[in-house]
C-alpha cells in the first residue's frame, strides 16, 4: 500500500490540513452507472473520470495551482436506459438538485471556482449551469467534457461513443483485471435514425437504447490496446491539468480580455 498523500483529494485528506489550506477550484467529477457492451464493468465512466480527475490535479497540483477534487458522483441521467437491467439512472431535475447543493457547500467553503468533470454522454449540465449562474453569480462554474478534451482519431482506428476503442483502450490501461477477454466482446454496432436529420449535428432526439444497440456498446472495441489507452491517458490529463491551472490563475472577476 503507498504511503503518497494526495492533498488535492478532498476524500483523502484531513480536516487539519484543510482548514488552513485556501483552494481556488473545486472539481467535481460525475459519471454514471450502466451497462458497457459485455466486456466492461458498469461502473467504467466512474472508474476512468475518477482517474483522470485525480491525474489531472496531481499535474497541476504540483505546478501550484490551489485544486480540491470532490469525491465522483456516480450516477447519471440514463433515462434513455431505464429498461436495461440495473442502470441507475438520475433525472436531469435530480441531478440539478444535487449540483445546487454542491454549489452552495463549495461558495461555504469560501471557493468561487468550480469544474464539474463531466464522463458521460447523458449528463448535459448546461442549462444547470446557466439557472445556477443567476442564483450563484460569484461561483464560476465551468464544465469539461474529457472525452472531447483531444482528437480521438489520432489516438483509434475505430470511433464510437460507448464501450468503444477508446474506451476499452482506457480501461485496459486504468483497470485491466476489469476487462473481459475481447473476444466476449460484442461488435457495438448500432441502428441509426430512420429521420437523417437525427443522425446529423443539428437536430436531436433522445436513442432508445436497447432499439439502437444489442450488446449496449456503440463502436467497435476489439482493437483497443492498453498501449493505446496510456498514451490518450496521457495526452487527456495534460490537456485537462492545463484547464485547471489556468482556471486556478485567473480572477473570477477578469476571465475576459
Amino acid at each position: 500500500m503507498s504511503n503518497e498523500t494526495r492533498p488535492y483529494i478532498l476524500a483523502e485528506s484531513h480536516w487539519k490540513e484543510v482548514k488552513e489550506q485556501q483552494y481556488e477550484v473545486a472539481v467535481l467529477p460525475w459519471g454514471a452507472l450502466e451497462a458497457h457492451n459485455y466486456h466492461l464493468p458498469y461502473s467504467t465512466d466512474n472508474i476512468e473520470t475518477e482517474a483522470i480527475a485525480a491525474e489531472s490535479a496531481k499535474m497541476a497540483w504540483e505546478k501550484g495551482a490551489k485544486v480540491i477534487v470532490l469525491p465522483n458522483v456516480p450516477f447519471g441521467v440514463n433515462t434513455g436506459q431505464t429498461d436495461i437491467k440495473l442502470t441507475m439512472n438520475l433525472n436531469p431535475s435530480t441531478q440539478a438538485a444535487i449540483l445546487e447543493d454542491i454549489v452552495q457547500n463549495v461558495k461555504n467553503s469560501g471557493i468561487r471556482k468550480l469544474l464539474i468533470l463531466n464522463g458521460h454522454g447523458g449528463n448535459d449540465f448546461k442549462p444547470m449551469i446557466r439557472e445556477l449562474g443567476l442564483k450563484h453569480p460569484e461561483v464560476f462554474i465551468g464544465v469539461c467534457q474529457w472525452f472531447q478534451a483531444v482528437q480521438r482519431k489520432e489516438h483509434f482506428e475505430n470511433l464510437g461513443d460507448h464501450a468503444d476503442e477508446m474506451e476499452t483502450s482506457l480501461m485496459l490501461h486504468l483497470t485491466p483485471e476489469l476487462v473481459l477477454p475481447l473476444n466476449e466482446a460484442g461488435d457495438g454496432s448500432a441502428r441509426k435514425f430512420k429521420i437523417s436529420a437525427f443522425n446529423e449535428s443539428w437536430a436531436w432526439a433522445e436513442r432508445q437504447w436497447t432499439k439502437v444497440t444489442d450488446d449496449t456498446g456503440i463502436g467497435y472495441p476489439k482493437k483497443a490496446t492498453k498501449e493505446k489507452g496510456e498514451q490518450y491517458y496521457r495526452d487527456v490529463t495534460q490537456k485537462i491539468s492545463n484547464l485547471m491551472i489556468e482556471l486556478a490563475e485567473t480572477d473570477v472577476e477578469e476571465m475576459y480580455e
